[in-house]
């Protein structure tokens, strides 16, 4: 008997220490498997926190990248909508796809949408042929959709690109196609970027400043509208950047609505279109004899008559009297006077001149749609550099005219425009054209010929403007066409100090009780830029000051309608 109670504690102590064997193994397992998710943990917080959190914003972020002004505005962005999809298999593939006929469907979908076009969709629903009905469908209208009760109207939901500012800056931003890729405009120029997951978060500015830009459309469409103008263009530049403050090519188009009409209004009268751009030449060809040395004395009289060139004549548009100084050649707006300047200082020089202010080349900017200039060629016979100094027989876009005038005031240095918003310091070094002593005198006779001349319907009280109007007939079949004109006034303000050129340009305008039944830039283009400054100033920092101006007083004397 004690023999067996031995036995059987044996037994037990053996169980017992097995027991304790197998608990031992089962913690060591646990703790094991306890390092190892610590190891993990460890590990994916350290290797792969970038990944996961690129991962979660890549779940947030929209599919296409934010465009904005140079404030932050809002000009593109993406977002998350419907659309109108015809599934005519959601009720299999037998019979019909439609519980009522495509003709009722069709009226339904009519009534939430009016602009639809009932017939075609009525058509595309009889044919079951599967496609889009309608892009960007509001969710009140998704709903109305659903009511139909029709389930081959589908509402699939997909990304969109939204321009919350309607039309306006269309010609600068462009649109995106449907197949998700930008086109025309800044869309087109930044869509690697915009698409780029890496840079999707971060909005891209642009130069634009979308207060001056609203401003700029609305007085060029007014303008337009006052004279019947079968088009308009018009830009504001920053002289001492290149930056644009505010382009605008009308009539325009609606990047939310890209329609048949909208397609054909894409081109872009500012940077595609060339123009003989007239008497706004007259300056720069004036300034290239300054800087040349070709004329010296400001008050020195040229002969006004008509200038023959072997069989050809050039003439003033009425007798301006038989000799004018170079100051009141600007404000009268001589041909004869200005063809003789540049005859002196030769057609080789002017040129060159031209060539310096990118007038050979397609403008500068990054737009795709850029227009190459009617160029003269290398070789300048003597007649057409006479025609060129008062802007015939060369033919530039406003963008153009616009850089150059940039040059002519900001101290002689020319820079390519740019729609991109550059930081301080960060404007090109550009290339010097005219002297410094050149600018200041040349800014001295915008600002005379604004004052006494033909740009009066231009001078914004306190804001010092200086400019040069211009009126050129349309070439066609045969020759000028004397009932079709090109009206531009190119601008700069303050003159003091100047800071912004404007160009406004129509296109045909008619002559009309707004202006005076007068079809010339003093009396159409002028008055754009007269009530479009004193708007978009105080939004540049420029407010008005009755109290300076530039010093005019030594040419003063030169000009008799200053000294009535």
């Amino acid at each position: 008997m004690p023999q067996a109670r031995v036995q059987l504690a044996g037994i037990r102590q053996n169980s017992l220490a097995q027991a304790k064997l197998r608990v031992l193994w089962i913690v060591l397992a646990f703790v094991f498997v306890a390092m190892m998710a610590l190891v993990r943990i460890a590990f994916l917080g350290g290797s792969d926190r970038a990944v996961a959190a690129t991962s979660l914003e890549d779940a947030l972020l929209p599919d296409r990248g934010e465009i904005v002004d140079r404030n932050g505005v809002p000009l593109a962005r993406a977002f998350p909508a419907y659309a109108l999809w015809f599934n005519p298999e959601a009720l299999g593939e037998d019979g019909s796809p439609l519980v009522r006929s495509p003709q009722t469907v069709a009226a339904e979908l009519k009534a939430i949408f009016p602009d639809l076009d009932e017939t075609r969709v009525a058509e595309q629903l009889a044919s079951g042929k599967a496609g889009y009905l309608r892009r960007r469908v509001l969710p009140e209208e998704a709903n109305r959709v659903q009511d139909i009760g029709e389930l081959a109207l589908e509402m699939p939901q997909e990304n969109d690109r939204h321009y919350p500012q309607g039309s306006m800056a269309a010609h600068i931003l462009g649109y995106v196609a449907a197949d998700g890729h930008g086109r025309v405009g800044m869309e087109q120029v930044l869509d690697e970027q915009l698409s780029d997951p890496a840079s999707r978060g971060i909005p891209v500015a642009l130069s634009i400043d979308m207060r001056v830009q609203g401003a700029l459309e609305d007085e060029l469409r007014r303008g337009m509208k006052l004279v019947d103008a079968k088009g308009g263009a018009g830009i504001v530049l920053d002289v001492d950047t290149g930056e644009v403050m505010a382009l605008a090519s009308l009539p325009e188009f609606d990047p939310n609505k890209i329609d048949e009409r909208g397609a054909s209004l894409m081109f872009n009268r500012v940077t595609n279109q060339v123009y003989e751009l007239g008497s706004t030449f007259k300056p720069l060809s004036v300034a290239a004899a300054i800087d040349a040395g070709v004329v010296r004395d400001l008050g020195a009289h040229w002969d006004a008559s008509p200038v023959k060139v072997g069989r050809f004549a050039i003439k003033d548009s009425h007798y301006l009297g038989a000799s004018l100084n170079v100051p009141s050649t600007l404000i009268h707006s001589s041909n004869t006077v200005t063809a003789r300047i540049a005859d002196k200082l030769g057609p080789e020089k002017l040129r060159q001149y031209m060539m310096d202010m990118g007038m050979a080349e397609r403008p500068h900017i990054e737009l795709p749609a850029k227009g190459f200039p009617i160029w003269p060629g290398d070789k300048w016979p003597r007649l057409r550099s006479m025609t060129v100094s008062f802007g015939h027989g060369i033919a530039v876009t406003p963008l153009h005219l616009a850089s150059a005038y940039a040059t002519m005031v900001n101290g002689g240095v020319w820079r390519p425009a740019t729609l991109h918003k550059l930081k301080p310091g960060e404007a090109p070094e550009g290339r010097r054209v005219f002297k410094a002593s050149t600018s200041a005198r040349m800014n001295q006779i915008l600002r005379a010929t604004t004052i006494y001349g033909t740009g009066k319907n231009a001078d914004a009280p306190g804001f010092r403007v200086g400019g040069k109007t211009g009126s050129a007939e349309k070439p066609g079949a045969g020759g000028y066409r004397r009932s079709t004109l090109v009206s531009t006034f190119a601008a700069a303000f303050p003159m003091d100090r100047p800071r912004y050129v404007v160009i406004a340009m129509l296109d045909e305008p008619q002559g009309t009780l707004a202006s005076s039944f007068q079809r010339t830039a003093a009396w159409n283009a002028a008055p754009i830029v007269g009530r479009l400054v004193p708007r978009i100033g105080p939004m540049l920092g420029v407010r008005p000051d009755n109290t300076r101006d530039i010093d005019i007083s030594d040419i003063k004397p030169l000009i008799p309608e200053a000294n009535r």
